[in-house]
């Protein structure tokens, strides 16, 4: 009896045991089943695309004994820019930050038989965790790692990815639509295209044979794609945001061609409540390369004019741009530097920043670090704002044109600034620049750096030149100016010495496409004496006890001179 009560023991176990497999896979096929009608049901598309593997492979690390050392570093990518490549670190948030001294660029070439170190042009912080390093154009034959000096060790990503086609960054928007940012569509600038020939592609690693997720574009233009955000992304399991090399990335692609490579990872920003006042009424948007000269008296002098916050988009300065602006900050200014590494986006640029001041700002200037607004009237700027609004809440742009500064003379750098040492100008106001509500703009966000589009309802109003305009310093001394041969922000406009776009405003007329300085250069573009800025500066910054600018930095410039007779000095000011 007891024998057969262990064999019915036996028995019920090894039942158990195959009634819990089959419980366990039924489960499993219908919580599939009941996911896929879930997908269906809100319109959702997985289809298969054809890659190389699911999940990333085990991150090669750089790790460190001493104290403070980071334990664990990968690379996310590398992105090869047409004179230097981009590496992206990615480690974990509780980790220290590198400096220039901490890392080593490292050249390897295939066959391995050749390897050299360099140090990185800069090393910059993203906003999530991680580092962006930028290293050197890459040698043809070579590969490129990035290397820990105190460890002797390097890691290395297997791919590097080439600006010309790629999607490089995404936020989600308030309405949980995807704005994605890409290279290499070629759209025609300012025009909007047919949405219904293109997709976004959301997925984890796009080189694996496994399921992407599909989902509609809403609008497309320019380099800006808006898509329809999967609900699954928005509610399941795999936030968006994450840290890890796994992230959830998204692309676009062409129906029936290839999907553009990415290393966008969509970020979510926090809503604010709706209900309360914006924080600031005014704020401004720029985008610089080695303009940290001149950025204490484009912050302080604005600052004085009503603007209340700045938004600094650093296209890959080699200069003391980072530090410039933390001495602002700490001097109690609310300027923000952000690192944009992405040349020839400025329009791009401009519509992420526009993104990111709606929440913040009521109004949101466009203008670069030579452009100083002149408020001829002495008003502030929120009063000339609230002057042409208050009798139209539809008005939603105020464009202002501008007035292009030649060097008035000079053949170097004033020692004042750019609003004392300029004052001719010429005759004729060109084109102009915008002043924004960022609630009131196009869902396209299609902008030409100059103004953007609005949403329907809304319009623009061009703004006497008694009342603002802008001082526009475009050519100033030669020194300064043969910078923007090297390579300019704008995307399309052609560097100057590219055979491009030679009739573009932009470029200096009559200069051509030779970083060569006319023998007349300090006397161009001179055709009406303009002190009215000039006048205003001095006489509200210029210090009684000092006689001096705040941002000027020692002795007045003892080698600057003039090659033609200069407006009237005042005594200790010039």
């Amino acid at each position: 009896m007891k024998d057969r009560r262990r064999r019915n023991d036996v028995v019920t176990w090894s039942r158990f045991f195959w009634c819990t497999v089959f419980v366990v896979l039924a489960c499993g096929f219908f919580s599939g089943f009941t996911f896929t009608a879930f997908r269906l049901l809100f319109g959702e598309r997985l289809k298969p695309v054809v890659i190389l593997k699911w999940r990333a492979p085990p991150a090669k690390a750089i790790s460190g004994e001493a104290p403070g050392a980071v334990s664990s570093v990968s690379v996310r990518e590398v992105v090869m820019l047409p004179d230097q490549a981009l590496v992206f670190l990615n480690y974990p948030s509780s980790s220290r930050l590198f400096t220039k001294d901490d890392l080593a660029c490292v050249y390897s070439s295939s066959s391995e038989k050749r390897r050299f170190k360099t140090s990185p042009i800069s090393v910059d912080a993203k906003e999530d965790p991680g580092q962006i390093v930028r290293c050197p154009y890459i040698p043809r034959g070579f590969t490129l790692s990035v290397g820990l000096k105190s460890e002797g060790r390097d890691v290395r990503d297997g791919s590097s990815l080439v600006w010309d086609s790629l999607a490089y960054e995404a936020l989600i928007d308030r309405d949980n639509t995807t704005v994605v940012f890409v290279k290499g569509l070629n759209l025609r600038p300012e025009k909007v295209s047919d949405a219904s020939k293109f997709e976004c592609v959301y997925g984890w690693d796009f080189t694996t044979p496994k399921f992407l997720l599909r989902s509609e574009v809403l609008s497309i233009a320019q380099e800006i794609v808006r898509c329809k955000t999967p609900l699954s992304l928005l509610t399941g399991p795999h936030r968006l945001n994450s840290t890890n090399d796994n992230s959830i990335k998204v692309s676009v692609r062409m129906k029936g061609k290839k999907t553009l490579d990415t290393i966008a990872r969509p970020k979510i920003r926090p809503i604010p409540d709706s209900t309360t006042r914006k924080q600031h009424e005014m704020c401004v948007c720029t985008m610089v390369r080695n303009q940290a000269r001149f950025m204490k008296e484009w912050i302080m002098y604005h600052s004085k004019i009503g603007v209340q916050r700045w938004y600094i988009y650093d296209n890959n300065s080699d200069d003391d741009l980072n530090s410039v602006v933390e001495s602002l900050y700490n001097s109690k200014y609310n300027v923000t530097r952000h690192a944009w590494p992405w040349v020839k986006t400025q329009e791009a640029g401009f519509a992420h920043c526009a993104l990111r001041a709606r929440d913040m700002c009521e109004w949101v200037g466009f203008i670069d670090v030579d452009e100083f607004i002149h408020l001829p009237s002495g008003l502030l700027l929120p009063d000339v704002i609230a002057n042409q609004t208050q009798h139209n809440n539809n008005v939603a742009e105020l464009r202002t044109s501008c007035h292009s500064f030649g060097p008035s003379g000079l053949e170097h750098v004033p020692s004042q600034g750019m609003t004392v040492g300029y004052t001719c100008r010429m005759a004729v106001a060109e084109r102009h620049k915008s002043i924004v509500r960022p609630e009131a703009l196009n869902s396209s966000l299609i902008n030409v750096v100059h103004h953007f589009h609005l949403r329907d309802g809304y319009e623009y109003v061009n703004v006497d030149r008694g009342v603002m305009v802008i001082n526009h310093y475009k050519y100033q001394v030669w020194e300064v100016f043969k910078d923007k041969f090297y390579r300019r922000v704008a995307t399309y406009v052609a560097d100057w010495q590219d055979d491009q776009n030679v009739g573009s405003k932009d470029r200096a007329p009559g200069l051509g496409t030779r970083a060569v300085e006319p023998p007349d250069w300090p006397n161009r573009f001179c055709e009406v004496t303009d002190t009215g800025l000039r006048d205003r500066v001095l006489q509200t910054f210029t210090n009684p006890k000092t006689h001096r600018l705040p941002w000027e930095k020692g002795p007045k410039d003892k080698h600057t001179k003039k090659t033609t007779k200069a407006p009237r000095k005042r005594k200790g000011f010039l």
